[in-house]
């Protein structure tokens, strides 16, 4: 026979298991019309909490949607497909401004959140790798709203010269394009680098894949250069993280050989009692299931100091 403790012990396992898939299930694809274009987006989870999240580079809207199993109780997750990602439809050519990110996150909280929406008036932003950059712009441009920013593995918090180059100069952009639609060249300069041990192999296995195949590369080219006037000014953005008292966590994988904890550290500089970094284990993917308790403890975590 189970004893009383026992039958209660698995009473509440299975009650648990329960509500974190009634939980997981509060997944809505939808949308919202921003001028000519069709911005999706998904929300996961019932919590008071808002959640503005932005995926990385060639991930969509779905990718997030496990933190409503993790964290759906508490928070309700609003994921956004980018420019040239997920069920998007982008149709205002190869530009995306700081101001179209902040208009299509007031579209979605006015559209879908009534004006008595606990949590609506200060959000939460979580920004992974490409993402990252995203949230520091939005972050950049409505600071007076934003309660906390999470970031996984971020861009944003060095200039990548490449990017740099491909995307902010002219010349170096029509290179780029020759270069996506010929790449040959760039292999052989690729395998090359590697060779010599300028280019570490994981950096030589994440830019084949992307190099590789043409309709990926393709994408490439209209996602950079589209999202090439995001550019988050950090100075100005730790000048606010002061003045607003905002708190920031920055997430770095143990394992990551293509964003390193060293950006985040250098970021730290100044806005220590604001701003706090950890390191997991993990790779360069940050955002994944198994590191979802990670990510919530971020998006719980509000001691400074």
């Amino acid at each position: 026979m189970f004893s009383e403790e026992k039958l209660q012990a698995a009473f509440k396992a299975f009650i648990d298991k329960k509500v974190l898939i009634f939980t997981f299930d509060l997944l809505q694809q939808q949308s919202v019309s921003y001028k000519n274009s069709k911005i999706s987006f998904l929300t996961a989870g019932n919590g008071q909490k808002l959640v503005i999240c932005f995926p990385g580079y060639g991930e969509d809207a779905s990718s997030c949607s496990f933190l409503g199993k993790y964290g759906g109780s508490e928070f309700t997750f609003i994921a956004i497909d980018l420019p040239f990602h997920g069920k998007t439809r982008w149709e205002e050519g190869l530009d995306f401004h700081w101001e179209d990110l902040k208009n299509i996150v007031a579209i979605i909280l006015k559209t879908h959140f009534s004006e008595n929406t606990p949590g609506k008036e200060k959000i939460t932003l979580l920004g992974f790798s490409l993402g990252g950059r995203l949230a520091l712009s939005l972050y950049q441009s409505i600071p007076e709203q934003v309660q906390k920013v999470v970031l996984l593995a971020p861009d944003g918090l060095k200039i990548n010269f490449w990017y740099w180059l491909a995307t902010q100069t002219g010349i170096g952009n029509r290179f780029f394009k020759f270069t996506m639609k010929r790449p040959s060249w760039f292999f052989g300069f690729l395998k090359l680098l590697n060779h010599f041990g300028f280019v570490n192999a994981s950096i030589f296995k994440f830019v084949n894949y992307y190099i590789g195949d043409q309709k990926v590369r393709e994408l490439l080219y209209l996602r950079w250069t589209t999202l090439r006037r995001l550019k988050p000014d950090l100075q100005k953005i730790k000048t606010l993280i002061r003045l607003h008292g905002t708190f920031f966590h920055l997430v770095y994988g143990k394992h990551d050989r293509i964003i390193l904890p060293t950006r985040g550290k250098k970021f730290r500089t100044g806005i220590e009692k604001y701003c706090t970094l950890s390191v997991i284990e993990s790779g360069h993917q940050v955002l994944h299931e198994k590191h979802a308790a990670d990510i919530v403890a971020a998006l719980r975590s509000s001691s400074i100091g």
